[in-house]
């Protein structure tokens, strides 16, 4: 921690080996002690009157869209005859709502009466203490939280662990103080960090426009420019040429067969990422694609061929090879007629303007059922240079890659150091390890703030919470 932060005068042993030191008239408490714990449930699945109700329904997923420490909503909420079915409890506002399978220790605060599923332990703070102090704590003990997990099939921290959980604790006052500090100066990094965020679109944003001018324009701003009679295309160089898909690839689905191809590595197709080797892309995932083990059903590619997600087109989905491999026989797999470069065209096809064109080419009832066939696939006009221009283009395309990649890292690390800050900064005032009881928020801060207890004397208030104990056990 800077200088800035002193530590306190005096400190004793915890007797907690992940706490360490703590301050002298600071206690240990389990988590029990100040909190009563509630567990979710789930109502019947296939009920349809259960469910898309009025009551706000939370699981672990839900934590990983929130951009803040409160949850009022989860993506998916329950009807009262749903509620009833299944023994859920409706938590009230200010609630600490915790994931306690894994990835175990996500967290929010209710601003809202909601209820969760099984996957999260809901943490009622009692009026003695402070929810946002808990909260910190809570944020702060996920390693240790994690180690605390027990199961075969899937990790999960147990209500009577969490509630034997120990704490460090000053009084009330203090806790208080603390929790409007730590909003005070975690929000402050939060913010250098969401800055460095909207840095990173803008690089990434930046480099597209960059790549998708030198795969529709050229490199050269003089050369001559003339009408491609193509709408998505626009203006091309003079002497580019404007062709069909098919006069420069044609479809392949030629399946493994032999011994050597049975044991390729299986591709994906990225909407991000292009080709990769992954096991299922993200998107794949979220469609809950499975995999089929025969692999006889997939499709070969070889090096330079172009292959495509049909349901992933319209969004950029494309890829060229650079090995052998195999792809789902959902994909299209293009074989180029001609000494091209097929990466080329996977940059073409990946801009913005030629992912509005594919998508006017899919077919499809809804976004989610869009499909590119190889049949209108083939009649798509592409952009064609010369092939010693093409090599020209991919090498500066290479270098401009290289120099926002550099860019886009360096602001990466600067997340990370930042996030490294906000950890440390948090886990030190819950422990004690800085004494942040002078601190004051400057004058317009809107950090929260529990006015309710200023005036109680933090030596009286311990001795209540303490009951004459330094530390409890049970």
């Amino acid at each position: 921690m800077p200088a800035r932060y002193k530590p306190y005068p005096e400190y004793k042993d915890s007797g907690v080996e992940w706490i360490g030191k703590l301050p002298r008239h600071w206690i240990v408490v389990p988590v029990k002690r100040m909190s009563k714990i509630v567990n979710g449930s789930t109502p019947k699945s296939g009920e349809p009157s259960f469910w898309d109700g009025e009551i706000p329904w939370i699981t672990p997923s839900d934590f990983g869209k929130l951009n803040s420490p409160y949850i009022s909503a989860g993506s998916r909420s329950i009807t009262q005859s749903g509620y009833d079915s299944c023994g859920a409890t409706i938590v009230p506002v200010e609630t600490i709502v915790l994931s306690s399978r894994a990835p175990i220790g996500s967290l929010a605060i209710t601003a809202k009466e909601l209820c969760t599923n099984q996957g999260c332990k809901s943490l009622v703070v009692f009026k003695e203490y402070s929810f946002k102090y808990l909260y910190y704590v809570l944020l702060s003990s996920g390693d240790q939280l994690n180690m605390l997990g027990r199961g075969t099939t899937f990790v999960e921290l147990s209500s009577d662990e969490l509630g034997f959980y120990k704490i460090a604790i000053p009084c009330k006052k203090d806790q208080s103080q603390i929790a409007d500090f730590l909003d005070h100066e975690t929000g402050k990094i939060d913010a250098l960090i969401e800055k460095q965020q909207q840095l990173i679109k803008l690089l990434q944003e930046k480099r597209q426009a960059v790549i998708s001018h030198a795969v529709t324009k050229g490199l050269n701003p003089a050369a001559p420019m003339k009408d491609s009679g193509v709408e998505w295309l626009g203006q091309i160089p003079a002497h580019w040429e404007v062709k069909r898909v098919c006069q420069l690839f044609s479809e392949s689905s030629r399946r493994a067969s032999t011994d050597d191809e049975l044991q390729f590595p299986i591709f994906s197709v990225s909407i991000h990422h292009g080709i990769s080797d992954k096991e299922l892309d993200e998107e794949e995932l979220d469609r809950k694609v499975t995999r089929s083990e025969d692999r006889s059903l997939y499709k070969v590619v070889r090096n330079n061929d172009l292959a495509y997600n049909m349901m992933r087109a319209w969004q950029g989905g494309f890829g060229a090879t650079k090995l052998s491999g195999l792809v789902s026989p959902a994909y299209v797999v293009c074989n180029p007629r001609t000494p091209i470069d097929s990466y080329f065209f996977e940059l073409v096809l990946r801009t913005p303007n030629a992912v509005t064109e594919l998508k006017r080419y899919s077919r499809g009832i809804t976004d989610f059922r869009l499909r590119l066939y190889w049949d209108e696939f083939k009649n798509i006009l592409v952009p064609v240079p010369s092939s010693g221009e093409v090599e020209q283009i991919l090498s500066s395309i290479q270098h401009t890659n290289f120099l926002y990649g550099k860019l886009i890292s360096v602001a990466n690390r600067q997340i990370e150091l930042l996030q490294e800050r906000r950890t440390a900064l948090i886990s030190a005032a819950v422990t004690g390890k800085i004494d942040v009881r002078d601190w004051r928020a400057p004058a317009g801060s809107t950090a929260y703030s529990s006015q309710k207890y200023r005036n109680t004397g933090c030596e009286d208030e311990m001795e209540i919470q303490n009951n004459g104990e330094e530390v409890a056990d049970d």
